[in-house]
C-alpha cells in the first residue's frame, strides 16, 4: 500500500513540473514573436524615408522664411454682384405684355346686309385724344419702331396716283424701313459756302421736328357692316394712316395727306402688347388696340363711299364740313334704328 501511495504522489509531481516548462516555452516564444515583429517594423520604416519611391514622396526642403510687412494694408478684392434692375414699383404689370389678340368674328359675304366705308380723322391735339400723343407712350412711336424692326410694313400712298386715287390700297409698300420715318420729315436744302465766303453749291438736310409735333393726326379707313347673322352693326378699322402737313412752293399749307399707311389686322398683334399712358387711375391696363376697338377717341369723317369718289372738303367749305360730317354719323346710326320695331 506505502509503495502505490508513493508511485501517485510522484506521477503527481511530474504532471507538475512538465506543466511549468511548458508555460516558460510558450512565453520565450510569444516575446521573440514580437520583438522579430517590432524589428521588422523599424526597418520597413527606415527603408520608406531612406528610398524614396516616388518623386511626390521625396522629402521637401524647408520653406525660407519670409519677413512680412505689417504695417501696410491688404486690400480683398470682393467679386462684384451683377447688376439686376429693381421693380420699379410694388405691382409687376405683365398683363399687358402676355396679353393675346382676341380676333374679330367671322362675316360671311352673304350675311352682310348693310355696308359702308368712312374715312375719318384723330386729331391728338383735342383733349379726349391727348394721352395718345404723352411722352410715356406715343402712338406714332409705338408704330415706327415696329416698322423699323421689321414687324409692320408701311405703304407709300404716292406711288401710283391714277389707279390709287386716296393711296390707301396698300399695293406698294415702302422698299425700305426707314423709308416711313423719313417721309414724315420734310427737307430743305442748305447752301455750302467754302473758306473765302463763296457760295459753292447746296445740300438737302432733313429738318428735326420736336417729338410732340411729329405726328398729331391720324386718318382711319374703317367700313361700317351690319350682321344679319349676330344682328350686328359695327365698324371694322382697315387701315390706319399717319398725317404730314402739305408743301405748296415751299410754304406749308393747312392741307395734311397720309405720309405712310399700316394695315390695321397686321399692326393689331403689336397694338395689343403696348400700353397706352392712363388718364385717370395707373391700374387702367389699356392697350392701343383697346382703343381702337372699343373706339376710345374722338374724330370727325373726312370722307364716304360715294359715286363721285368726292371728299367733304370737295363739296364744303368753313364750319359746313363739321356740319356734313355730323350728318353722315347721324345717317349710320339712323340706318341702325330704323331696322327695329318696337
Amino acid at each position: 500500500m506505502k509503495k502505490r501511495f508513493l508511485i501517485v504522489i510522484l506521477c503527481l509531481l511530474c504532471t507538475v513540473a512538465f506543466s511549468q516548462t511548458t508555460k516558460k516555452k510558450g512565453k520565450k516564444k510569444r516575446t521573440t514573436t514580437t520583438q522579430s515583429v517590432k524589428k521588422k517594423k523599424k526597418k520597413s520604416k527606415v527603408a520608406a524615408v531612406a528610398i524614396p519611391t516616388t518623386p511626390e514622396q521625396a522629402p521637401v526642403p524647408p520653406t525660407p522664411i519670409i519677413p512680412v510687412d505689417t504695417t501696410k494694408k491688404v486690400v480683398v478684392e470682393v467679386p462684384k454682384k451683377p447688376f439686376i434692375r429693381p421693380l420699379d414699383g410694388y405691382i409687376e404689370k405683365s398683363n399687358i405684355l402676355n396679353s393675346k389678340l382676341k380676333p374679330y368674328p367671322y362675316i360671311r359675304e352673304a350675311d352682310v346686309a348693310y355696308s359702308k366705308r368712312i374715312w375719318r380723322e384723330i386729331d391728338l391735339r383735342e383733349k379726349l385724344n391727348q394721352y395718345l400723343n404723352s411722352p410715356k407712350a406715343r402712338l406714332i412711336d409705338v408704330i415706327l419702331e415696329a416698322v423699323e424692326a421689321g414687324e409692320l410694313t408701311a405703304y407709300d400712298p404716292t406711288s401710283d396716283p391714277k389707279l390709287d386715287v386716296d393711296g390707301d390700297s396698300f399695293a406698294h409698300p415702302f422698299p425700305t424701313p426707314d423709308k416711313a420715318r423719313s417721309s414724315l420729315i420734310d427737307s430743305s436744302f442748305s447752301d455750302v459756302f467754302d473758306k473765302d465766303g463763296n457760295k459753292t453749291g447746296s445740300i438737302l438736310k432733313a429738318n428735326i421736328p420736336d417729338p410732340d409735333s411729329l405726328c398729331y393726326k391720324f386718318r382711319i379707313k374703317e367700313d361700317w357692316i351690319f350682321d344679319k347673322q349676330r344682328s350686328v352693326f359695327e365698324p371694322r378699322i382697315v387701315g390706319i394712316a399717319a398725317m404730314k402737313k402739305v408743301k405748296i412752293d415751299g410754304l406749308v399749307s393747312n392741307d395734311f395727306q397720309p405720309a405712310f399707311w399700316i394695315y390695321f389686322k397686321e399692326a393689331r398683334p403689336i397694338f395689343v402688347t403696348k400700353e397706352v399712358a392712363s388718364k385717370g387711375t395707373d391700374a387702367a391696363g389699356l392697350s392701343f388696340d383697346d382703343v381702337f376697338v372699343k373706339r376710345l377717341f374722338t374724330s370727325y369723317i373726312v370722307k364716304e363711299s360715294n359715286e363721285k369718289n368726292e371728299r367733304i372738303k370737295d363739296y364744303k367749305t368753313g364750319i359746313d364740313k363739321l356740319y356734313e360730317s355730323e350728318r353722315i354719323k347721324k345717317a349710320l346710326m339712323d340706318w341702325e334704328l330704323n331696322l327695329w320695331q318696337y
